[in-house]
């Protein structure tokens, strides 16, 4: 059996959540009439203190809908560098928005220096790009980032006149690590997107949650971009099984991380974390290549990143614990 440690993108809809997408009561939502997606957004909601949610295919669409909804022609965001919706978004928001971004370094534990942040925002002249968000993460590289930051970061915009947009597409893995409510890390952002199908086990789906307003704006920008699905209840369906069945369960990849990470050093190897349910791992010729001959799956680099989730139990971490061993033993 592989153990497929890739990413927790990777999970398959377990009997019980398949049984849910089978029976899901489904309508059309370009209409609105989906009763099982509107039953998702009512849910994510109020779980997470947002007057409204949207459902979106990917977290993707959602990061770009949430700019587009902030942001008009011309106008700049600022993000880290090693933000998803920035690095990892084929620079949606320039090609689809005209949105200009202006990153910024993240410092060793994922927050950014908000005295850097202050100094990117533009002065009030034709020159430049007008600022209008400042976008963050949460978690960035597995990092859970604490509510004291997000205080100090909210402040700052409020005080410049910044809209907010917070990536939370591994909040509640945060929240679990700090032992918060997932809404506590959201409090005081303007709209906040959440993966469903990373550590939560969904196939596909990602919501956005904002005001009434930013919603209505978010749903346009939704239908231009291609995003407008029809009987979406099938997914949504996933979606409320993910929210109340496999939150708390985040903890046993978080305990995952922490036993393969204390196996890799105990094999010689270097390694940084876990950060949540990540762990990275300095690579060496040939082990890539060694550890799929051997049933586990990573993605190749100079610097392995190995993430656990629900299809990776104890036994699984165990089995890529000998692999790696093995390969030190080799070489």
């Amino acid at each position: 059996m592989i153990v497929d440690l890739r990413s927790d993108t990777v999970t398959r809809p377990s009997a019980a959540m398949r049984r849910a997408m089978a029976e899901a009561e489904v309508g059309d939502d370009v209409f609105g009439d989906d009763p099982t997606v509107n039953r998702l957004q009512a849910r994510a909601a109020e779980m997470l203190g947002f007057e409204q949610a949207l459902l979106f295919p990917s977290g993707t669409q959602s990061n770009l809908a949430a700019l587009m909804s902030h942001c008009g022609r011309g106008d700049e965001y600022l993000v880290g560098q090693e933000a998803h919706s920035y690095r990892f978004e084929a620079g949606g928001g320039a090609v689809l928005g005209s949105i200009q971004p202006q990153p910024l370094a993240h410092r060793p534990d994922g927050t950014l220096d908000l005295a850097e942040v202050e100094a990117a925002i533009k002065p009030d002249d034709p020159h430049f790009a007008r600022t209008r968000l400042l976008a963050l993460e949460n978690t960035l590289g597995g990092k859970a980032l604490p509510r004291c930051y997000f205080d100090h970061a909210l402040e700052l915009a409020r005080r410049r006149n910044l809209s907010t947009h917070l990536d939370g597409a591994r909040l509640f893995n945060a929240a679990v690590k700090l032992g918060v409510a997932a809404r506590d890390l959201c409090r005081g952002f303007d709209t906040v997107s959440v993966c469903l199908s990373k550590g939560l086990g969904a196939p596909a789906g990602t919501l956005l949650l904002a005001s009434r307003e930013l919603i209505s704006k978010a749903r346009r920008a939704r239908k231009i971009l291609g995003g407008a699905m029809r009987q979406a209840g099938v997914l949504a369906a996933a979606g409320l099984y993910a929210l109340e069945h496999n939150v708390e369960r985040l903890a046993q990849d978080h305990a995952n991380a922490e036993r393969l990470a204390a196996g890799l050093r105990d094999a010689g190897y270097e390694v940084e974390g876990p950060h949540t349910n990540m762990v990275f791992v300095k690579s060496r010729a040939g082990l890539a290549e060694h550890l799929r001959k051997n049933g586990i799956e990573v993605l190749p680099g100079a610097r392995l990143r190995l993430v656990t989730h629900l299809d990776v139990d104890a036994a699984g971490i165990e089995r890529a614990l000998d692999a790696f061993r093995r390969f030190g033993n080799l070489s």
